[in-house]
């Protein structure tokens, strides 16, 4: 790897840590605690997320148990999941939460799938920022006379093959995540 990508690397595993991030909370008909990731409860005076109140467990493939540690929060992390609109049934069974995630229809696949790519492009477009981030830095330094024409095409090279590594590499956690989402 060249001296003009190195220090840019941390940059495409942020994109890419991010956008598994981005794509975890999107439903896939089968329940994933992930979806109850961007939920924030108020209790005690502030928001704490929901896993820092509860233990959220899968017992089954369409519902997720959420049993909080302090029994007199339970309403407050039921009033957060609603508010949150997850589209899951919710149902209170004193000591913990049970969420029933709904079969998926045909069409909320599709708009899930929609969202999905949403966010696949817009990671595209951040790599596509660094790249052209460093394809600057490499044209300036030949531009400096610190390297050659030569190097510079051989550097550009390397940079391009690198950015159509790192689209691969989002590409197939994309299609993963699509083929999850397509299953019923």
């Amino acid at each position: 790897m060249n001296k003009y990508i190195q220090p840019k690397q941390e940059e495409f595993i942020k994109v890419m840590d991010f956008f598994k991030k981005e794509i975890s909370g999107l439903r896939t008909g089968r329940a994933n605690p992930g979806i109850l990731d961007g939920v924030y409860v108020s209790a005690y005076g502030v928001k704490t997320p929901l896993s820092g109140l509860s233990s959220i467990n899968v017992p089954d493939g369409q519902s997720i148990t959420v049993a909080p540690w302090d029994k007199n929060v339970i309403k407050d992390i039921e009033k957060a999941i609603v508010d949150a609109n997850l589209g899951i049934a919710i149902v209170n069974e004193g000591s913990q939460l049970r969420l029933t995630v709904p079969k998926m229809t045909e069409e909320s696949r599709k708009e899930m799938v929609k969202k999905l790519n949403e966010k696949h492009e817009a990671a595209r477009i951040a790599i596509r920022q660094i790249r052209e981030d460093i394809k600057n830095t490499i044209e300036q330094a030949e531009k400096d006379k610190e390297i050659t024409e030569d190097e510079k095409f051989l550097f550009v090279k390397e940079l391009g093959e690198e950015t159509a590594k790192q689209n691969e590499n989002l590409k197939a956690v994309k299609d993963k995540k699509e083929q999850d989402i397509m299953t019923i």
